[in-house]
């Protein structure tokens, strides 16, 4: 890829200049056929091992030529966006369960050169030869420390047992020590290694809890940290439910995302996030790694994880890319914490009011990029017909075949009315609060 080309990619994802284990891993990936690369979440991996991939690849051969195997829906459709914002002009797809396996089998008939999916997913595709395998020379294990995790061992192995032609293995992860199975069949592999064990731009601090249950501690600890977007990390589903459930009574607005929810409902969670509708998100680890949110000042831990790997990427959420954040431990005076932990300083509550609500709502419109429309339809539309300033509009987020559009919460009634039943590219749209 010549410095223009990379130089236009970067400016189409918003980055000024690569970072040091961005620039050593494409001139690594240049040269090696096996490349493991370790960095801290947050670093830019995902740009890391694209930009060099992407110069392997062959524009007139129809296809699959790279596949990125993931632990998480979110990071399929993560990387997937990535993919579409470089503009490269690779045909990409993104398979994962929760959705129609017959809508992947009709995105994969026309091949995708780029193919990303979760090991379930991959693996039943494989099975049922819905894709060709022959012509694929490069293979990434993204988040391979969990994606080798034991309970996807049994698939991970069918797909790496179905790749005769694989030239090139790209692993990545922020968590050292990982074991690599065998079957992942390793030879010389070159290691990219940024994790040093310390975030200088990250600190960690407890907060004492006179009770065992916490919850009215979590609420005192939110309302000290005010209007500024966190994670509250729990362990169980069941969890999750109780602590919403006494956050809604507290007039606490927040978001719910952990692995028993549909698929539409976590995308539309984050989705809600990322713009602000929602300045809080509740949680277990399914959003410790892989997905798309901004840059966040906190995160608490109501309940700690058993195993300091997950520590790690939970506390990787915030204070990331060179930005302080701080990781807050709920706990109840009488436990002992695990040694993983060190020994934080201890946060002193300020009372203060609960956080005010919100300034953003979303609204979802029923037409998306296989509708020919783009943002800029969507900001038009607002503007002119619904009247909207441009410092009332937030972000938009386009998909295949709808979008959602962040406005202020002021405006938002008084757009559905005007603006449901609208034409965008001369298709009339249904807009909709989320």
């Amino acid at each position: 890829m010549s410095i223009k080309d990379q130089s236009a990619i970067l400016k189409k994802l918003g980055i000024a200049s690569l970072n040091p284990m961005q620039t050593e891993a494409l001139s690594t990936m240049a040269s090696h056929a096996e490349v493991i690369l370790l960095s801290p979440t947050g670093t830019g991996k995902t740009v890391a091992f694209l930009l060099p991939l992407l110069e392997k690849l062959d524009r007139s051969l129809a296809e699959v030529q790279l596949l990125i195997v993931v632990p998480s829906r979110e990071l399929a459709i993560q990387i997937e966006q990535v993919v579409r914002e470089m503009g490269a002009g690779y045909k990409t797809n993104a398979v994962y369960g929760g959705r129609s396996g017959s809508k992947d089998r009709l995105e994969i008939k026309h091949r995708p050169a780029i193919l990303i999916g979760t090991p379930g997913r991959l693996a039943d595709h494989l099975r049922r030869e819905n894709f060709s395998t022959d012509f694929i020379h490069t293979l990434v294990l993204d988040e391979f420390d969990k994606s080798l995790e034991i309970g996807f061992e049994t698939e991970m192995e069918e797909i790496l047992s179905a790749l005769p032609n694989l030239q090139n293995k790209v692993l990545t992860s922020a968590t050292q020590g990982v074991e690599i199975p065998a079957f992942v069949n390793l030879s010389s592999p070159e290691t990219i290694d940024y994790l040093d064990g310390k975030n200088d731009q990250l600190q960690i601090r407890q907060v004492i809890s006179a009770s065992k249950d916490k919850l009215d501690t979590l609420l005192k600890t939110v309302c000290h940290l005010g209007d500024v977007p966190g994670i509250i990390f729990c362990n169980f589903k069941d969890s999750i439910e109780r602590v919403s459930h006494f956050l809604k009574q507290n007039g606490i607005d927040h978001g719910c995302f952990y692995g028993g929810m549909e698929q539409q409902d976590r995308e539309r969670v984050l989705i809600k996030f990322r713009n602000g509708t929602h300045r809080l998100l509740l949680a277990t680890d399914l959003a410790a790694r892989g997905i798309d949110v901004p840059e966040i000042r906190f995160i608490i831990h109501y309940h700690l994880p058993a195993r300091e790997h997950e520590f790690i990427h939970r506390n990787g959420r915030t204070a990331r890319m060179n930005k302080e954040g701080v990781a807050y431990i709920l706990h109840w005076e009488g436990e002992t914490l695990p040694d993983f932990v060190g020994q934080p300083e201890t946060e002193e509550l300020i009372t203060t009011s609960t956080p005010e609500q919100p300034e953003w709502r979303t609204l979802f419109i029923s037409g998306g990029r296989k509708d020919k429309i783009s943002k800029g339809d969507i900001a038009g539309l607002f503007f002119r017909q619904g009247d909207l300033k441009q410092e009332e509009l937030g972000r938009i987020e386009l998909k295949r075949d709808c979008a959602f559009v962040a406005v202020k919460a002021t405006r938002a009634n008084h757009l559905i009315s005007t603006l449901n039943n609208s034409k965008l590219k001369k298709r009339k749209v249904r807009i909709s609060a989320v």
